[in-house]
This record gives C-alpha cells, sequence and structure tokens, in this order.
C-alpha cells in the first residue's frame, strides 16, 4: 500500500503526496476581499511541503460569512485576488484548492479572538443569517435566522454554482465543499436545526435534497477531470449517532451518484453536545465511511504523529491526511515527516532544502 509520501491522483489531478493542509479561517478578509495577510500564509503552508493546500471557507454569497472577515466569491471582483493565492500554491508545487461554504444560522458572528458571538443589533456591519428553518442554534437566543423560502433556497444553489465557476477561472483545481459545522448544508440534513414540511424537510430524501441539488448543479459546471470534494458532519456526538452515521453514509451515496469523488469526513456540529476530542478522532469512522460508501476519503481532527499518519494511509483507513493547527505551528511539518519516516524525498524548495538538509556545521 502507498506510505504518506507516496502521490495520490484523483481524476486528473495528482497530489506530490498525502499530505493536505485543511481549510483554516482567517478571518481577515474586507468585504469578501483578499487583503496582504493571505498570500504569504497560503504561499508558506505550499513552500512547507504539503501536496494540497484547502484554502480557508469561502462564502458564497454575502449573508453566507461566519464573520465580516471571511473570504468571498460570490462577485467577479473576487477572482483576481484568490487567482494570485491559487498561482502561489500551484507555484510551489502543491495543488491549489478552495473550500466553498454558507455558514447559515452560524453567518453574522465576530471573529473567535472577539468571542465568537452573534454581531450586536446596532452593529452597522450586521446581516440577518438565513437557515431552512427559524431555529438558533442557541436556544431563546436573539441570532435567529429567517427560515429560506424555495426562491432562497435556488439562489444559494446558484451562488455555490457560480463560485465553482469563479474558483476555476481563478486556477483552483480542486473544491471541497462546506457541508459540515452547523454550516447551512448541515442545517438542512440535520433534524436539530431543519424542521421544514416541505420537499426540504421530514425525511431524510427531503432534509438532503438541498446538498444533493447542490453536488449536482457544482459538478456541471465544475469539470470532470477535476476534484469535487465535500466536508460532510457525520457525526454530531449528540447521543444519537447511531442514526447520524448510518443517514450520512446514505447521503454520501446520494452525493456520490451526483458526481462527489471524496469526502472530508467531519463533525456536525448542529448542536452545543461536547466532544469527545482525541487524537486521531475520526479516523476509524472515516474508514468506515470509505468502506461503506466506495467513495475516497480523508479527514483531520487531531492528526500530528508522522508515524501514525503514514499507517492511516498503509492501512487504506484515508486516501491521505488533512493537517490543520500543526501546520500553524510547523508549515514544514512534512518535512519533519519525512525524516521521521526516512522519506527518501526532497520535500522543500530547494533555497531551503539545501540549507537544511545539506548543512554541516564547522
Amino acid at each position: 500500500m502507498p506510505g504518506l509520501f507516496d502521490s495520490f491522483t484523483l481524476n486528473g489531478v495528482t497530489l506530490r503526496n498525502r499530505i493536505a493542509a485543511s481549510p483554516m479561517c482567517q478571518y481577515s478578509a474586507i468585504d469578501g476581499s483578499v487583503t496582504d495577510w493571505h498570500l504569504p500564509h497560503y504561499t508558506g503552508l505550499a513552500r512547507g511541503g504539503a501536496g494540497l493546500v484547502v484554502v480557508e471557507a469561502t462564502a458564497v454569497s454575502p449573508e453566507g460569512r461566519i464573520t465580516p472577515g471571511d473570504l468571498g466569491l460570490w462577485s467577479d471582483t473576487h477572482t483576481a485576488g484568490v487567482a494570485t493565492i491559487a498561482g502561489a500554491i500551484s507555484d510551489a508545487g502543491a495543488v491549489p484548492g478552495i473550500q466553498l461554504a454558507h455558514a447559515g444560522r452560524k453567518a453574522g458572528c465576530t471573529p473567535p479572538w472577539e468571542g465568537g458571538a452573534p454581531m450586536p443589533a446596532n452593529d452597522p456591519r450586521v446581516w440577518e443569517p438565513i437557515a431552512p428553518s427559524a431555529v438558533p442554534l442557541i436556544p431563546e437566543q436573539a441570532h435567529v435566522p429567517r427560515a429560506m423560502s424555495v426562491k432562497d433556497i435556488r439562489r444559494v444553489q446558484q451562488d455555490f454554482a457560480d463560485a465553482a465557476q469563479r474558483a476555476r477561472e481563478a486556477g483552483f483545481k480542486w473544491i471541497e465543499l462546506h457541508f459540515a459545522h452547523g454550516f447551512l448544508a448541515q442545517n438542512f440534513l440535520s433534524h436539530h436545526s431543519n424542521k421544514r414540511d416541505d420537499a426540504y424537510g421530514g425525511s431524510l430524501e427531503n432534509r438532503a435534497r438541498f446538498l444533493v441539488e447542490t453536488v449536482a448543479a457544482v459538478r456541471r459546471v465544475w469539470p470532470a477531470d477535476l476534484p469535487l470534494t465535500a466536508r460532510v458532519g457525520v457525526l454530531e456526538f449528540d447521543r444519537q449517532d447511531d442514526r447520524n452515521l448510518p443517514e450520512a453514509i446514505q447521503v454520501l451515496k446520494w452525493l456520490k451518484a451526483e458526481g462527489l469523488d471524496l469526502v472530508d469526513v467531519g463533525i456536525g456540529f448542529s448542536t452545543l453536545a461536547p466532544v469527545p476530542w482525541a487524537a486521531n478522532l475520526l479516523v476509524e469512522t472515516a474508514g468506515n465511511v470509505r468502506d461503506e460508501t466506495g467513495l475516497e476519503v480523508t479527514t483531520s481532527w487531531l492528526i500530528t504523529n508522522a508515524k501514525e499518519a503514514d499507517s492511516f494511509v498503509r492501512k487504506g483507513k484515508v486516501a491521505f491526511v488533512m493537517l490543520a493547527r500543526r501546520l500553524l505551528d510547523n508549515p514544514h511539518w512534512p518535512n519533519t515527516a519525512a525524516r521521521e519516516l526516512g522519506a527518501k524525498t526532497q520535500v522543500l524548495p530547494t533555497p531551503y532544502a539545501y540549507w537544511l538538509q545539506n548543512w554541516v556545521p564547522v
């Protein structure tokens, strides 16, 4: 079986290794546009040796932002900025990916370092979140989303497709749709947040309809030779995971039929239920999802050890691993992992590799 430093090909795209930089929100955009923060951030992750770098949750519409500082692709004015990021990632040897998102009822909040709470009503930047039902994440909270009409649903699905087209024009070769973390798609899927009685609520088939139609809409504009992936919350840790996981597996089978190529196995976060945080939290679950759906899978969540990551790949539990905070702490973690595993491959660009790998102290 291949290891952590073997290449991985999905459709017409090949990663140089099986390490990916997971999308990590920076909350540093202005009106959805790239700022001076983003280019060195993503260039550093790519130069560090990851095979795939996925740009943070990028809103497909203004009301879909988690915070006012979220990146956006709801306008053609955003394309040039993210194109510079895609080009820099590619020039550094990694595959450029982007996560397209709509935060649903979790939109309109402050950055986490400012509390991550809903913006106050008197904040001039505030906007009304939307969701399948007028159900807030925190009971009796004033930050109640507006229940979406069918017209709203169609508009947002078109927003995803339009953003995917802009991502292609910007040079991205990998899309991840954000269908987890209590965002809009997860709002539709979860019985905690979806109380509709129309074609988008009630039965699993109805609650999954938004996700299935959105994947189909994006697949129509996204080239067949480029991977279309999604992060899907398969567990809620709400004492009903014996229901959540089988439902998610069925939904993933439907998404696969519409053209989904890979699933990033994630958490639903549709409730305030505590998560039993532990190393390699979702690796075994990812392996089960792969076995049940036939999809390629990956996951993140506290994967930090090189030997363990290599083992997960070799055992076929995941096609590759996604790292987040570990790469913020050390963007050159792939080089550290290569040394630990004895991989005979040059991970860093030559101006770094020469001095770090051939340096002899005198």
